[in-house]
């Protein structure tokens, strides 16, 4: 299949679903769209597969979870698609108990003073997650607008210690003074480095606008288990942009990009197409290799994902704690503070984490949709394992051995928590072999096109407007521009991207609707 017009008033490059959000919003408005994906398939990182030969699960294989998504946007292209709340928010294995955190104060309370022996840190617990609760509720609704000043946005939060806290000071600081005992400080902490290789002291802040925007989704923070997986999200946006009349058409690189700042042109292998405007929903470093120009320095991923289905869940060393509780929310493993400065430590200087932290779920503990009614019946589970501190140059010299040992150090890792080997539990596929796959950042890279695995594009930005940046520019002010007047970013490597939201997209779409009322 190929474009069927040599001009289209947007051409999208990429089909992951910020893409598709694009091209739905533009479509709808009366816009000719034409999207250029580079794969057989629309949905980039947000899909579900059938991961493991001759077996009937529909995992979500790359992301995952839910929480940036608005509702607004939803709404607005009439998806069908849920979310469905965990009832737990984590669990974290200490010794022959652990700390349990669920949506009963009461029961969050009771574990916490049988951990720590006092009540201390789950008071602090509630303060400091009332405060970015607030945060959230005051936040979120501005990453579908036009982007605030700094001082605007501190206005908005109204908050100063908490402006301090996470927009101005290392988040190290704020944690160390909050919490005493240390598995839950390194329980707060993770919510810091999924996906960013940073300490809890980085001067950078890498660290807290990761936090940020973990905990301001939805304006609660939560983080959701998608219905039928995350494949679910993206072909509902892939039918909401073709309903609405925008042109899809896949295993389609584009190789090239051209702009005089009033048309551009869209190579690709066959041929080019022009452009009123152009969004990109990849990599501001591929962009800049679209234009032949210098890149910047390739961004840097640095987990490891691991898909596994289960014959049944493990047991675990805590006896008052069940499998089916431990692992419906987040399931912590080498996470504790310590642990965490440990792993940072070891990568920093080229080292495999000798403990590998990371972190697990169960999504058929709360939809068991994107299992068959066979797997069902036998009681099947899967379990996604985010891993942290694996950045992409631990893999550089040797991925294939490197992807190996860290697999290793990870499920014994796990199995230092359980009753019993992950192992033992995993079910097979059709040829025998354990049901188990790891991603490594190579592996993103190659599989999904993000340089350097990095699952953002690019190290994340706070939400306001640079002190540089032309407030009257409709691409600065929805925090999509290139440095090209008629190129936008659409993807998560704009100002708010990051994560499965859609809000890159729907803001790209918006700075073009406003180009276009402006001329």
């Amino acid at each position: 299949m190929k474009p069927t017009r040599s001009f289209y008033e947007v051409v999208i490059v990429g089909g992951g679903h910020n893409g598709l959000v694009a091209a739905a919003y533009l479509a709808r408005a009366g816009r000719s769209v034409l999207l250029l994906e580079r794969q057989p398939h629309t949905g980039g990182a947000a899909v579900s597969e059938r991961v493991f030969a001759g077996v009937d699960a529909r995992l979500s294989r790359y992301s995952y979870l839910v929480s940036l998504l608005p509702r607004q946007i939803v709404d607005d292209l009439g998806l069908r698609f849920a979310t469905r709340r965990r009832q737990i928010s984590s669990y974290t294995p200490v010794g022959t108990g652990g700390l349990l955190i669920s949506s009963s104060p009461e029961r969050t309370k009771a574990s916490f003073t049988r951990l720590t022996g006092s009540d201390r840190d789950f008071r602090a617990w509630q303060q400091f997650y009332g405060a970015t609760g607030r945060l959230a509720r005051r936040v979120f609704p501005t990453l579908t607008r036009p982007l605030p000043s700094k001082a605007a946005l501190r206005a908005v939060v109204d908050d100063a210690a908490t402006w301090e806290a996470l927009f101005e000071r290392p988040l190290g600081e704020a944690i160390e003074s909050a919490f005493r005992d240390d598995t839950v400080r390194g329980v707060v902490l993770t919510d810091a480095l999924i996906g960013t290789f940073a300490h809890a002291h980085d001067s950078s802040l890498r660290q807290n606008r990761c936090f940020l925007y973990h905990v301001i989704g939805g304006g609660t923070g939560d983080w959701d288990v998608p219905v039928g997986g995350m494949g679910t999200l993206t072909d509902a946006l892939a039918a909401a942009a073709r309903s609405a009349g925008a042109e899809i058409v896949t295993e389609c690189e584009v190789t090239g990009l051209d702009s005089d700042g009033s048309t551009a042109e869209v190579s690709y292998p066959d041929g080019t197409v022009g452009a009123r405007h152009v969004l990109v929903n990849a990599a501001p470093y591929t962009l800049a290799g679209l234009f032949g120009a210098p890149r910047p320095p390739k961004p840097e991923g640095a987990q490891l994902k691991m898909n596994m289905l289960l014959r049944r869940l493990p047991r675990l060393r805590d006896a008052e704690t069940g499998p089916r509780e431990a692992f419906a929310g987040t399931f912590h493993i080498g996470e504790s503070y310590a642990q965490l400065d440990q792993a940072y430590g070891e990568a920093a200087i080229g080292r495999i984490p000798s403990s590998p932290p990371a972190e697990i779920y169960c999504h058929t503990l709360t939809d068991r949709s994107i299992l068959s009614p066979e797997l069902i019946a036998q009681g099947a589970h899967t379990l996604t394992l985010f891993g942290l501190h694996t950045p992409a140059k631990l893999f550089a010299a040797d991925p294939t051995s490197a992807k190996a040992a860290v697999v290793e150090a990870t499920i014994a890792q796990l199995d230092s928590v359980l009753a019993e080997p992950i192992a033992d539990c995993l079910a097979a596929d059709e040829n025998g072999a354990p049901c188990l796959e790891a991603k490594t950042p190579p592996d993103l890279e190659r599989e999904v096109g993000l340089p350097g695995g990095h699952i953002f594009h690019r190290d994340l930005a706070y939400p306001y407007l640079s002190e540089d940046a032309d407030p009257t520019d409709p691409a600065a002010r929805w925090g999509v521009a290139t440095g090209h007047r008629n190129v936008f970013l659409c993807g998560a490597g704009a100002i708010r991207g990051g994560g499965v939201s859609g809000i890159p997209g729907h803001n790209a779409a918006m700075a073009v609707l406003d180009v276009d009322q402006a001329d």
